[in-house]
């Protein structure tokens, strides 16, 4: 890469078929500027379209996991709103996490540190959620006169109810990585030394699973916003898509013949 260039603010690699994706803007905690968000899409977009890839982990790099918007920085910020709706968020924010949130693919965030403000969205919107013991979440958009985004309106009280939703947006206060485990916001919380290798088991027996799996998480997905009716119909036609997949005639196979089965994703 010609040493002119402009480091990308996302880092990625693929191992053992998952594609890990490393926000890259440790001065700034990783704070999630526009520029950031376009690597961070264009990244996960590949990954999604790479068969070779069967989960995504998200993680930060240096000492925070995202610290939220890039409100200082330069190029097109998420203050600028000469009115109506947030352009930023409209166009890039809302995009992005939208694109999570339908992805064949199972997704694992790694958070180390602060997530913050949309950077807390950015771990929440992921299947599961590991954090280290000295991260924690926090909703601080009552700090700087703005409110809650990226979809945290819509998840946090899903996740953990409306009186810690009310609890974490009204009061704006830091919400440790153990208080979230107990609520039910994460999945685990494990000694910061041991985040990525517990991120990276999780994501290997997602990308060693069947096919099924990126169905199974879009039907938990969907089950949020559908009535009983929608969700068992929904079941019934994916349960199909399932059924005629390659993963589906293994593991079936591999029952009958009493040995473990060998997926291939597809």
């Amino acid at each position: 890469m010609d040493g002119a260039q402009t480091p990308a603010k996302v880092k990625t690699e693929v191992k053992d078929r998952i594609g890990i994706v490393t926000l890259n803007d440790p001065a700034t905690l990783n704070a999630a500027g526009v520029e950031l968000m376009d690597d961070l899409r264009a990244a996960v977009s590949a990954f999604i379209g790479d068969e070779n890839v069967r989960a995504i982990v998200i993680t930060g790099e240096g000492r925070g996991f995202c610290s939220g918007a890039n409100l200082s920085g330069g190029g097109r910020r998420i203050t600028e709103n000469p009115g109506g709706p947030n352009q930023s968020l409209l166009q890039v924010y809302n995009p992005f996490v939208s694109m999570i949130r339908k992805s064949p693919k199972p997704l694992v965030a790694a958070v180390n540190g602060v997530a913050a403000g949309v950077g807390a969205s950015l771990a929440l919107v992921c299947d599961l959620i590991v954090a280290g013991e000295s991260a924690y979440f926090l909703q601080a958009f009552r700090r700087i006169g703005l409110v809650p985004d990226g979809g945290a309106t819509y998840l946090l009280p899903r996740l953990v109810g409306k009186a810690r939703a009310m609890e974490l947006t009204l009061l704006g206060e830091k919400l440790p990585a153990k208080t979230a485990l107990e609520w039910g916001m994460i999945n685990r919380c494990v000694p910061d030394a041991d985040l990525m290798s517990t991120a990276m088991d999780l994501a290997k027996q997602l990308a060693d699973g069947p096919k099924s799996l990126g169905y199974t998480r879009n039907l938990i997905w969907a089950s949020m916003d559908a009535a009983w009716h929608d969700q068992v119909e929904a079941e019934a036609y994916v349960q199909g898509d399932a059924a005629r997949t390659e993963d589906a005639r293994e593991g079936i196979m591999a029952f009958a013949q009493k040995r473990p089965a060998e997926f291939k994703g597809r």
